[in-house]
């Protein structure tokens, strides 16, 4: 190679070094989603740095006990490493540890389930921390907290990404805030919000087994929480639905969610395993619902939104179990898909449809991933 060549090469990667900007990654959890992002993450730092001139640096791995932390950033085996070199933490020190290493375009990535976490929001948004978070719980507590939080981001100047809160990693929410800030209006959404039910119905419906059967098979192959009452429940769908009505607009709560439990009084409060050793007193339950089916029907578990949103400031929110026809776009799913549905006034009685995989951590984490992207992409 010349002299000029070689001169020539060196500049433009010096150029492409100077184009590349470093986003500091603090990862909370690392359990099914947390896990596979962390993954995902290291697997990709290359391509992502290449393609999107985005250095992405794992700064920081929490879990509720411990952490690593690294201002050079954490690569290699890095669950063995917060297994032996994890220590003590508490959410000041994380603060502190950014501001006195003075890293900027810091980034929270709440893959938690937990309460108390979210408690940690406002002062990440103080410290100067954006947020990503695939906890749900952020965006269902009281409207109070949410317009408090939201004008807290404000107020510093901070982004809180949270698409994979309904529809894990389908572009879900990103559509209904376009639809709506520009002024489009939503009259209803309808759909399939759990790939764990989806499964399982989806099954039901089709195939000649026992209810217990396919919900013991769901939990064997992950598709739903060891403990199947967490899914069966219809919190979580209910909770996805009050994300969405939120990003309407509507002071809507959780109480206002019109849940159906699937599972019967007398299995609510035992032990899991003892619920689990249970399951086939669900079958006759259950059998008697697909009987009662007309020829063409399936099950299906589906949230709805509805109302007069244009003048009422609250919907109609509902989730249950229903039989729906063969013909209808929720009936159409395979697997743990999920179907969503959005009505509008412009487009009338033909919804818009958003259909994909609903479950899983690897896809959630996919769209975490995303969201952590996007936000960069914003970052100077």
């Amino acid at each position: 190679m010349s002299t000029e060549i070689a001169i020539a090469e060196k500049q433009r990667i010096s150029l492409n070094q100077l184009k590349t900007k470093c986003v500091n990654l603090f990862i909370f959890g690392h359990g099914n989603v947390g896990g596979n992002l962390l993954d995902q993450v290291l697997e990709g730092l290359e391509v992502i740095a290449e393609r999107k001139r985005i250095q992405l640096r794992i700064v920081a791995i929490v879990n509720s006990r411990k952490a690593i932390i690294s201002a050079e950033g954490i690569r290699g085996d890095w669950r063995k490493r917060l297994e032996t070199n994890g220590t003590n933490w508490d959410i000041g020190q994380i603060i502190d540890f950014a501001r006195s290493h003075t890293l900027n375009n810091c980034i929270a990535v709440d893959n938690t389930a937990s309460r108390q976490f979210v408690d940690n929001y406002s002062a990440l948004i103080a410290g100067g921390f954006h947020l990503v978070s695939s906890n749900k719980i952020g965006n269902t507590l009281e409207l109070g907290f949410y317009k408090q939080l939201r004008q807290l981001l404000e107020n510093h100047d901070r982004e809180y990404l949270y698409e994979t809160n309904v529809g894990a990693g389908l572009p879900l929410i990103d559509t209904i805030k376009l639809l709506h800030l520009s002024g489009e209006n939503i009259t209803r959404i309808r759909g399939i919000f759990s790939g764990s039910l989806s499964y399982i119905f989806n099954t039901f419906s089709e195939e000649e087994k026992s209810f217990s059967t396919i919900v013991r098979s769901a939990v064997t192959n992950g598709l739903t929480e060891p403990d199947p009452r967490e899914d069966l429940c219809g919190n979580d769908v209910g909770r996805k639905l009050l994300i969405l009505a939120r990003e309407l607009d509507l002071h809507n709560e959780l109480e206002d969610v019109q849940i159906e439990n699937l599972v019967p009084d007398f299995l609510r409060n035992v032990d899991a395993s003892v619920f689990l050793d249970r399951l086939t007193e669900l079958d006759p339950i259950f059998s008697e619902k697909k009987k009662n089916l007309k020829e063409g029907e399936v099950l299906r578990y589906v949230a709805d939104l509805r109302g007069d949103l244009s003048v009422h400031d609250k919907a109609v929110l509902e989730v249950k179990l229903k039989s729906v026809s063969a013909e209808d776009a929720l009936a159409q799913v395979s697997g743990s898909d999920s179907v969503f549905q959005i009505y509008t006034e412009n487009y009338g009685s033909n919804p818009i449809v958003i259909k994909g995989a609903g479950a899983g951590g690897a896809v959630t984490a996919r769209g975490v991933l995303g969201d952590i992207l996007r936000l960069s992409e914003k970052l100077h």
